[in-house]
This record gives C-alpha cells, sequence and structure tokens, in this order.
C-alpha cells in the first residue's frame, strides 16, 4: 500500500479504473519513438466515426524537470512544464494552451504522510482557484474539492470524499456536483496471482432520483493478457481482452452490447500502442 492518503483525485481512482479504464470505443493507434538525446516522442492518432484526430507529443526530462509539448489537428500547441521536488514532497505544474489565452494554469501538489494538497489557479485576469485537499493515513481518508471563480464569485464546484482501504479492498464514497450526485464505489482483491478483482459503482442523482450501477471485473489469462468486464442497470454491457505483445507494447481489442436493445449493432473498438 502507497504511503500516505494521497491526493482527492485518488479516492475511488481504483474502482474507476477497473470499470473504465482501457476500454475503447474508437481506432486509436500511438506509436512511441526516442532520440539519442532522450526526448520522447509520441505521435497518435484516432478515428472517431469518419472524424480522424492526430497528435504529436514530444517529452524532454532534464533533472527534475519533464516539458510535454504537443500539437494536435486541431492546430493547438499544449505546453506543459513539471518541476518534481523542488522541495521535499512538492510538485508544481505549468500548463498553456496556444491560441487559448485563458488557459494558462499554475498547479501545486504537496504530499505528506498524513495529508495531500492540491491547488492551482488559471494565470488570467479573472482566475478560477481551485483547492482540494485530503487528510488521514494510508488506510483512511478523508477531503474535499472545491473551485472559485473569481470574475463571478460563485463556488463552480464543491465536492468531498472519503475512502477506506485495506490490503485487498479499497471502499470510497463521494457527494458530488455540490451536493446534487452521491456516488459509492468498491473495489476488492479476489486473486492477487492471477490480477483477479471486482469492482461496483453506484451513483445517485438525488434531483433525478436515479441510480445508476456498475459491476466490472478483470482477469490475467497469463503474465501478457488480460480480459475485463463491465455492465450496468441500463443494460450496456462491455468486455475487452489487452495483450502485451512485446514490452510496454499493448494490443487490446473492447467491445459494447446494448442487451436492451439486441438489434442495434454491437460497437468495437481497437487500440495499439507501441513502445521501443
Amino acid at each position: 500500500m502507497a504511503k500516505g492518503p494521497g491526493l482527492y483525485t485518488d479516492i475511488g481512482k481504483k474502482a474507476r479504473d477497473l470499470l473504465y479504464r482501457d476500454y475503447q470505443g474508437d481506432h486509436k493507434f500511438t506509436i512511441t519513438t526516442y532520440s539519442p538525446t532522450g526526448v520522447a516522442i509520441t505521435s497518435s492518432g484516432t478515428k472517431k466515426g469518419d472524424l480522424f484526430l492526430a497528435d504529436v507529443n514530444t517529452q524532454l526530462k532534464r533533472n527534475n524537470i519533464t516539458t510535454d509539448i504537443k500539437v494536435d489537428t486541431s492546430s493547438n500547441l499544449s505546453t506543459t512544464i513539471v518541476v518534481d521536488e523542488p522541495a521535499p514532497g512538492l510538485k508544481a505544474i505549468l500548463s498553456f494552451k496556444v491560441p487559448d489565452q485563458r488557459s494558462g494554469k499554475l498547479e501545486l501538489q504537496y504530499l505528506h504522510d498524513y495529508a495531500g494538497i492540491s491547488t492551482s489557479i488559471g494565470l488570467t485576469a479573472n482566475p478560477v482557484v481551485n483547492f482540494s485537499g485530503v487528510v488521514g493515513t494510508n488506510s483512511t481518508a478523508i477531503g474535499t474539492d472545491v473551485s472559485f471563480d473569481t470574475k463571478t464569485g460563485n463556488i463552480t464546484k464543491c465536492n468531498a470524499g472519503i475512502s477506506f482501504s485495506n490490503v485487498d479492498l479499497i471502499a470510497a464514497l463521494t457527494l458530488n456536483d455540490k451536493g446534487e450526485t452521491l456516488n459509492a464505489s468498491y473495489y476488492h482483491i479476489v486473486k492477487p496471482l492471477t490480477n483477479t478483482s471486482v469492482g461496483v459503482e453506484v451513483n445517485h442523482n438525488f434531483s433525478t432520483n436515479e441510480n445508476t450501477i456498475t459491476v466490472g471485473t478483470q482477469h490475467a489469462l497469463d503474465q501478457l493478457t488480460t480480459v475485463k468486464a463491465r455492465i450496468n442497470n441500463l443494460g450496456l454491457a462491455n468486455a475487452l481482452i489487452q495483450h502485451e505483445w512485446r514490452p510496454k507494447s499493448l494490443f487490446t481489442i473492447s467491445g459494447e452490447v446494448d442487451t436492451k436493445a439486441l438489434d442495434k449493432s454491437a460497437k468495437f473498438g481497437l487500440a495499439l500502442a507501441l513502445k521501443p
């Protein structure tokens, strides 16, 4: 288990990753190459129906500074600069996008044995300020996530959460959207040797009184192949198989079926990630 409570975004993350990560409804191809000087260049393309999106990301690491520069097919230039450990437990992140003049943001993260804090501010005349904090230990944590718009004087986001972790299980409860939705999640490792685990997520909307229940599982067929599946109470069933055909290179096939409308065609997605 990790030391300390982590950040607010870590609350319920294990269940979210199990239920939603790696499921692909489109066709995606990613290839990463490294220059002799250590610069990583990642090119990716995604086909969404008749639309094709592509981007090229260049990453440069020097000492404790990591710089990412990405250009996409919409002529956007995104830059992220991460300074790791300028002081013990501290991380600084500067990000901005050209030509969006309001996209600049400075974020500071601090991790302690009994606390995790993340605060960010937009680099504009009237910025949005975000603060999230978690206190506790690696087994129990409670925290909040709040955003304030200095231009309107309104609180634009107010969430709170609590999590409990053990060696083989993680349970989390979060109140989101200013109290409009309640989310409960549970993650349990059934068999560590085969990476077999199950997860459940229940989402309740107080304004509509609607519930969404999602159940999922994953299992490693061998050291290189993993299968995952999930289904929700709306009748949507998803499954995927992911194979690491060479170190760090993954091939993923996923599909989705609406069990309440079997006359509709199933959806399939492919993802190929190549790394040297």
